[in-house]
């Protein structure tokens, strides 16, 4: 088997676009590098920054209810902790998330962009030391099998974009679906970079929006139980030994030596 790392992506922000990596510089036990860092809470969440816990991703801004949102792009400068939001090629809102005044520029942008969609003000939440906004508890790094993805398109018969999926890494080299024999599985690379795969990534109404146009145009979940019996694509993994992590790079499933007796 030989797997390769066909593209990184990060989201800084949850429910917002991605950004394109080279390269990521992985740590044992961490997230992905810049991947969840801030959430837009809609309207009073619960969240307490000095003992925070998962929540539902229903209290924040997420395509699942405001597809709206992929009509946005946005990068997050992390020298200057600044959140540039464009929409149509326009800068429409920049903000510094890590001042009150920062925050509040943001903040009102999305009072103006979707007042119809907010259950109460907006707030931009960051993630303090050793949490992250995930929509799974341990969904530390996210992995997308393109050929999944490909396959799917044969199913719903329309094209497919795997950012969709929202991973943080996209594989070639696998069959269909083959990511799931993974499960329990160590990933490494030839520098030493090693991912434990976890578990499967259940989908959600997320993906039935177009990333790029923010069109509810497919029906992502209802296909995959329709001809899979499941609503599983991607898989998550944690980090066991950190390292750099690159575009074109191979990672191979380490060789399980049974004890003899």
């Amino acid at each position: 088997m030989s797997i390769r790392i066909a593209s990184l992506q990060r989201y800084p922000v949850k429910g917002l676009s991605p950004e394109p990596l080279s390269s990521a510089l992985l740590t044992k036990g961490g997230y992905f590098p810049g991947d969840r860092l801030f959430a837009v809470e809609n309207g009073p969440a619960g969240f307490d920054p000095e003992n925070p816990a998962h929540q539902p991703k229903i209290k924040f801004l997420m395509l699942m209810r405001n597809e709206s949102l992929a009509r946005l792009t946005t990068r997050y400068l992390d020298k200057i902790t600044t959140l540039f939001i464009e929409e149509g090629g326009r800068e429409v809102a920049r903000g510094d998330l890590s001042t009150p005044q920062g925050r509040l520029a943001i903040e009102a942008f999305f009072r103006r962009y979707m007042p119809k969609e907010l259950r109460g003000p907006p707030k931009v939440l960051s993630a303090p030391e050793g949490f992250r906004f995930t929509d799974s508890r341990r969904g530390y790094v996210s992995l997308i099998n393109l050929a999944s993805v490909r396959e799917l398109e044969n199913v719903v018969g329309a094209p497919v974009d795997p950012l969709r999926f929202r991973g943080n890494i996209h594989l070639d080299g696998l069959a269909p679906w083959q990511e799931f024999g993974l499960v329990g599985q160590v990933l490494a690379t030839p520098s030493g970079v090693r991912l434990k795969v976890t578990k499967r990534i259940e989908r959600c109404a997320a993906t039935n929006v177009d990333p790029r146009a923010g069109l509810r145009d497919l029906e992502i979940p209802k296909a995959l139980m329709r001809a899979y019996g499941h609503f599983d694509c991607g898989i998550y993994a944690e980090v066991l030994e950190g390292g750099s992590l690159a575009e074109g790079e191979s990672l191979e499933p380490e060789q399980t030596v049974l004890a003899l007796d």
